[in-house]
């Protein structure tokens, strides 16, 4: 029997909306930061049902005053995390410069990762050189860390004619299998069950080389992303999950990813995987954060979700512009600042680093990437026709390419022969 309902309300849906739009005054002091050093760091092999806490606080290591405190402290010598500072001011050299090439139609599109240079270059340290990564977009930070050339690089993103994708990739996704750099791919979030797989692979053979995937956290709400999480729960594999939450999908804001209910880390729990929610601005954390994951990886005690707390300062892409859908005042105004400056500060404070030599090293990364500039434009760039033979096109798609593509293939070159035409040369 159905009841008088006369008395109630009707149903309304929940719509997402963003604190600030363009032209708001911006206040984060709502976003709870917790202190510099307070979060607890379980042992690696802790039961993920320990790990409620930290999927809703968040590690940081780097305090108000530049010192690494607390019990993810990773301890690293000075040395290194100069190192990594460099890393972190090639990246961001790199991307300045290839924006400009943008820019100036020597390219089609570019994305930065302007804020989010720890995310990458930070998780690449913590990481062993032949473990394989299945990233996303924005973590250029992960080859360059590796130490892969950056004319290479730059060659891809021209799509010319040493172009090792031979153009069949949007500029910026890169594919190093030797620097164990998966295939990016611009559909959203397939390089977890990519990388799930692998990692299961990986431990069916016996190996000892882990996985670690990244995804913005718009795509968390892909189906991929719950389907990796799944196969990794169950069967245990050896991968660790990165969720780069720069509180910005395309031109949505993360609530309509479910930022407003909970936390991205959080959705760990449900799996029955380790949940960490990481300071993403700040090196150390990063680091220490994917140090641990690893351990708990590679020892067979299963897979963690990283939820990396950022925000991307610029705008999604060459394509996007940001001043549409959000307050100008957005990127300065974030709390946990920006993450070379940071590491600068920190190494300052110990008496390992200055702002003298920080000037100094950003004119030479600075110098570093306009040299591999000038070297990648010898190759040509996307705006000067095409750089690879056409027939190339059905190069590199198939192991062993089917007749029908053969045949078609031909077709093109016996055409080409015919028209005396040749619609690309080699070299």
């Amino acid at each position: 029997m159905v009841g008088d309902r006369s008395n109630l309300k009707p149903l309304a849906l929940h719509v997402p909306e963003p604190r600030f739009r363009p032209g708001d005054e911006v206040d984060f002091s709502a976003v709870d930061i917790p202190a510099a050093g307070a979060a607890p760091r379980p042992d690696t092999h802790a039961a993920p049902a320990d790990f409620t806490d930290l999927s809703y606080s968040m590690v940081r290591v780097l305090d108000d005053a530049g010192q690494a405190v607390g019990p993810w402290n990773p301890r690293l010598s000075p040395d290194r995390l100069r190192r990594m500072l460099r890393h972190m001011a090639l990246v961001r050299a790199f991307d300045e410069r290839m924006f400009r090439a943008q820019r100036q139609g020597k390219t089609s599109f570019y994305m930065k990762s302007l804020g989010e240079e720890a995310v990458a270059v930070a998780a690449a340290y913590a990481l062993q050189y032949d473990d394989m990564c299945f990233p996303s977009y924005r973590q250029q930070g992960l080859l360059i860390a590796r130490d892969w050339s950056l004319v290479d690089m730059m060659n891809q993103i021209y799509s010319n004619r040493a172009d090792r994708l031979q153009g069949k990739q949007l500029p910026i996704m890169y594919s190093v299998r030797e620097a164990g750099f998966f295939s990016i791919s611009g559909n959203l979030t397939t390089q977890y069950p990519q990388a799930v797989g692998w990692a299961m692979a990986s431990a069916s053979k016996g190996d000892t080389r882990i996985a670690a995937t990244w995804c913005g956290e718009g795509s968390t709400a892909e189906g991929d992303f719950h389907s990796a999480l799944t196969f990794a729960t169950v069967y245990r594999a050896p991968v660790i999950f990165n969720v780069v939450n720069n509180q910005w999908a395309i031109s949505s804001f993360s609530g309509f990813a479910g930022a407003e209910a909970t936390t991205f880390a959080a959705r760990a729990i449900g799996y029955g995987i380790a949940g960490l929610r990481v300071d993403g601005n700040d090196a150390l954390a990063v680091y220490a954060a994917t140090a641990w994951a690893a351990e708990r990886a590679r020892t067979n005690a299963g897979p963690t979700l990283i939820e990396h707390f950022t925000y991307r300062a610029e705008g999604h892409s060459t394509s996007d512009d940001p001043s549409a859908y959000r307050s100008a005042g957005e990127p300065n105004a974030w709390p946990l600042g920006d993450p070379i400056r940071r590491l600068k500060d920190h190494l300052i404070a110990i008496g390992e680093w200055d702002e003298e030599r920080q000037a100094a090293m950003d004119r030479e990364v600075a110098e570093e990437v306009k040299a591999a500039q000038k070297e990648a434009e010898k190759n040509g760039i996307l705006g000067h026709g095409l750089h690879q033979p056409l027939d190339s096109l059905f190069d590199g798609v198939f192991e062993e390419m089917p007749w029908h593509l053969a045949e078609q293939r031909q077709m093109m070159i016996d055409e080409e022969q015919a028209s005396g035409r040749p619609w690309a040369r080699k070299g």
